[in-house]
């Protein structure tokens, strides 16, 4: 597990990483199955309709992670594809509320046998055909940065694990987390002000908690279900995407697309890694393994025509991405990680600097610090 100000990075979906408070036991007996459950929004079409599939699976935390993560296991099930629908409200930036509402709707009323289990237990076979007394608290929602927010039911540009907005983004430390109880709290004041009927009304008195207008979020009344604690970030989205969107522009934009593209074509081809001869910044159909590819040379190929501040900065992410990736991390792994994290935020002025922070679809750098700083999920 990790510790200090690096915890909600990542969290390896163990046991320990969910647990009943110190005032509720569980039965002599009973036996605790943790839950995973995941979506993602996916294109399923893309010349024929433009068809979108938005499924719901489920898995297992009780199951070691290094057989849960093969696909041949078959461990995670599909459990629900969620609705996505066509709205005619006649304000269209109201769709995406309505949308975030039907998502959280339609999570109430397949996960209710999940929350009556996990508030009174349920008696689930083992594959003895044993009867269990069972428990299944929710560990962890695997989604991206978008979906966390719209579950978290907090809006765009607010960290759905903390009470950090964007204007925050750039601070070296962790703020306070978002507790479950803040979070009703703060729609409740909204919902003495305002009609939840009322959508543009309520979304309104919503955002002023920087809220996404889900008058019911789904987790309201599962047990011990808190957004800080079961949005558990995985690698792909929070480390090899990130590192793509972000980290690999403001390489391409400092040393130059034609020059990066050329350091990457005179490498050595390596048995293992993927050679780029047609260099990286006209790369289309990108997947994880070549993220992982670009992150191990990323560093050798900009050391030379980079600013030493900037290499330094590249550096320290690099370093925490590789730590962040054990399947242990002690307290001696935290430090680490949290004096990379430290190196980072010392040296991360320089991209600004620099002009490498870029805004998407813009040419211009961006050298508001507000806009433009860099955000990690500490």
């Amino acid at each position: 597990m990790m510790h200090g100000k690096c915890r909600r990075v990542f969290i390896t979906c163990t046991l320990e990483s969910w647990s009943y408070n110190k005032q509720s036991h569980l039965p002599h007996g009973a036996t605790l199955i943790g839950t995973i459950l995941s979506s993602d929004k996916t294109n399923i079409s893309m010349l024929s309709g433009g068809r979108i599939a938005h499924p719901l699976l489920i898995g297992l935390a009780n199951i070691k992670m290094s057989t849960r993560l093969k696909l041949l296991s078959h461990l995670f099930m599909l459990t629900a594809l969620l609705p996505v629908p066509n709205f005619i409200h006649p304000s269209r930036r109201m769709h995406s509320v309505l949308e975030d509402r039907l998502v959280h709707q339609c999570l109430d009323i397949v996960l209710s046998p999940l929350k009556q289990a996990a508030r009174l237990g349920a008696m689930i076979p083992d594959f003895n055909g044993d009867m269990g007394y069972c428990f299944t608290p929710l560990a962890s929602y695997i989604c991206n940065t978008l979906e966390a927010a719209m579950l978290a039911a907090v809006g765009r540009k607010t960290s759905p694990l903390t009470m950090v907005m964007f204007k925050q983004f750039g601070d070296p430390f962790r703020h306070e987390l978002r507790m479950r109880e803040t979070t009703l709290a703060q729609l409740s004041v909204a919902k003495s002000k305002a009609n939840p009927v009322d959508v543009e009304a309520f979304f309104r008195e919503a955002q002023h908690f920087r809220l996404n207008g889900v008058h019911e979020p789904f987790w309201r009344n599962y047990l011990l279900a808190c957004p800080s604690s079961f949005l558990t970030p995985e690698f792909l989205h929070y480390l090899h995407r990130k590192f793509w969107d972000r980290d690999a522009k403001w390489c391409i934009n400092v040393v130059g697309a034609a020059e990066i593209d050329f350091c990457f074509l005179i490498l050595q081809p390596i048995v293992g890694f993927q050679h780029f001869k047609g260099g990286i910044t006209k790369l289309k159909q990108v997947t994880g393994r070549v993220h992982c590819d670009i992150q191990c040379y990323i560093v050798g190929i900009i050391s030379g025509p980079s600013p030493t501040g900037f290499v330094t900065a590249i550096c320290a992410l690099m370093d925490f991405h590789y730590q962040v990736q054990a399947h242990q991390i002690d307290d001696g792994d935290t430090a680490v990680i949290n004096d990379a994290l430290s190196e980072f935020h010392t040296n991360k002025d320089v991209i600004l600097q620099l002009g490498a922070q870029h805004g998407e679809g813009q040419k211009n750098p961006i050298n508001n610090c507000v806009k433009g700083v860099i955000s990690l999920y500490c």
